[in-house]
């Protein structure tokens, strides 16, 4: 309702160029609720329309300028008054004046620069957005539409595999190995696990692939670890000799790529977590960091530049960021002893 000139006397719509054609995601919402957005990658052309509908024909619509903006922002939850814009592009699409009928305007952001992946997590939020404004006195109208932005990398030149041995003096004693220790989305994780001495009562043992999110800087850092998936690898007492394979599918699950320190404001890392149930219900747990990256399903004509710059994101921003936080590295890179879990 219209009530004494107030209220929006116009509807504003964005039609992307290529919406019939273009390929959609599924990402989560900050409400937990997957929805489907438009996918873009670094360096892709972000084009369409913007159509103003005016609700009452013949009726005069004045304006301060009509403009269209496209955004990345990073949004702390602990924070929300402060939105972090790391791409901030503007374009004007009409000058001040008036309205008379419904219009389109066509817009263009060429070769725009998205650096970092969309990713709605536990404390944190990356977004991208394409918002028109039509400028008014009292109150603009404005409307928005999220796209999701993915970051390809192309095969890690130096993949070694993962070989520990771990256990508890004079108790047990495990040799694990894992094929790789970085992965794409859709791998395998392929490995065993031999038991080379055991005087504890094992009777369960599973893999954990843990996320850690870590927000903040220096010494106001927050860690949030959230299970993503449990895999049973054993229900049983084991004997001395015994090997165990292991064969986990990770496209089932929900991951994302690894991201070191993010515009300075977050970091999201992954981690295998073998963990062993003696009969005392006595928890036994060892942690390994693994590199996860996404793999295009076709190449791209940005693909080279996205992989050089990925490859140089996980591999220098760790080494700087351990020389930073020392502290901060996962339980088992300091040593080769099962932790015990407090009961």
């Amino acid at each position: 309702m219209n009530i004494f000139g107030f209220g929006q006397s116009a509807e504003i719509d964005i039609v992307l160029n290529d919406a019939e054609s273009r390929k959609k995601a599924e990402h989560k919402s900050e409400d937990g609720r997957k929805d489907r957005y438009f996918l873009f990658y670094d360096g892709e052309t972000v084009s369409g329309k913007v159509n103003v509908t005016l609700k009452y024909p013949g009726k005069r619509l004045e304006h301060n300028g009509i403009k269209i903006e496209f955004f990345g922002q990073i949004e702390l939850y602990y924070d929300r008054g402060n939105h972090h814009e790391f791409v901030s592009l503007v374009k004007d699409l009409a000058r001040p004046g008036e309205l008379t009928q419904s219009q389109t305007f066509d817009f263009e952001f060429t070769h725009v620069e998205k650096p970092y992946e969309s990713y709605t997590g536990q404390n944190v939020r990356l977004r991208y957005v394409l918002r028109a404004t039509v400028g008014r006195r009292l109150s603009d109208i404005t409307k928005e539409l999220d796209v999701v932005v993915h970051t390809l990398s192309s095969y890690p030149e130096i993949n070694s595999s993962i070989k520990m041995e771990v256990g508890i003096e004079d108790c047990l004693h495990i040799e694990f190995e894992y094929n790789k220790s970085k992965y794409h989305l859709k791998d395998v994780i392929v490995g065993k696990i031999y038991f080379v001495l055991v005087r504890i009562k094992i009777r369960h043992m599973e893999i954990d692939i843990i996320k850690r999110e870590s927000t903040g800087s220096g010494p106001n850092v927050y860690h949030e670890n959230e299970t993503i998936a449990k895999y049973e690898i054993m229900d049983g007492a084991p004997v001395r000799g015994e090997s165990i394979p292991i064969r986990l599918f990770l496209a089932g699950y929900e991951l994302t790529p690894t991201m070191k320190d993010i515009n300075k404001k977050f970091t999201v890392r992954y981690y295998l977590n073998l963990v062993l149930i003696d009969e005392e219900d006595r928890r036994y747990f060892k942690q390994q960091e693994i590199i996860l990256w996404r793999k295009g399903d076709v190449a791209r004509k940005s693909m080279p530049h996205q992989a050089a710059v990925a490859s140089q994101r996980f591999g220098d921003a760790r080494q700087s960021e351990e020389a930073q936080h020392p502290e901060d590295q996962p339980e088992g890179s300091k040593d080769s002893a099962l932790k015990m879990e407090p009961q």
